[in-house]
């Protein structure tokens, strides 16, 4: 019969074990979430809301990165918002976003975001920009408006603005539908 000590030494190394598993677990997931994020245009070639080319939104997409180890890519703020809200018991792990002038993904809660201003925005009338560094936010902001805001701020006016957006598409839409039986 093993003594108390053995128990004890086979449940800290079983524990152990466990421990080991779940750190090389998550930096499987870290490594899937990395290789998606540079890979995110194959992955996901067009927005799953709006159907639009992410490849021409280069500098308003995004990658949503899942705890549980799914993703999702769509061509701005206002379709990340509806994801979000569609899947409330999916935590995001890492929330990427393109930066407005390099065009390459950068994490959203490290970038300097700008709202508003007089460029029109993706998806929305009141444009939401990231950019990796503070001195091109504050650069765009000189030339083109706005105001300095984090992913928070960023995020909850993209909720403010769904339904004045949402009926802005709906408009558009439309119009391009009577537009394309005309010419036919």
């Amino acid at each position: 019969m093993p003594d108390d000590r053995t128990v004890v030494t086979e449940k800290g190394e079983e524990m152990k074990r466990i421990g080991i598993f779940g750190i090389v677990l998550m930096c499987c997931f870290s490594l899937i979430g990395i290789a998606l994020a540079q890979d995110d245009i194959e992955n996901f070639s067009a927005c799953k809301y709006c159907g639009m080319n992410l490849a021409k939104f280069v500098h308003s997409r995004m990658l949503i990165d899942y705890d549980n180890g799914t993703a999702i890519g769509t061509c701005s703020i206002h379709c990340a918002a509806i994801d979000l809200s569609l899947n409330i018991d999916k935590t995001p792990k890492t929330i990427w976003v393109g930066d407005f002038n390099t065009k390459k993904l950068i994490d959203g809660e490290k970038a300097f975001w700008v709202i508003g201003g007089k460029k029109m925005g993706v998806m929305t009338k009141n444009a939401k920009w990231a950019f990796e560094k503070k001195t091109d936010a504050d650069k765009f902001m000189k030339a083109n408006g706005g105001k300095p805001a984090t992913l928070d701020q960023a995020m909850r006016a993209a909720y403010e603005d769904m339904y004045t957006d949402t009926k802005m598409i709906r408009i558009k839409r439309k119009m391009k539908k009577m537009k394309m039986h005309q010419q036919q």
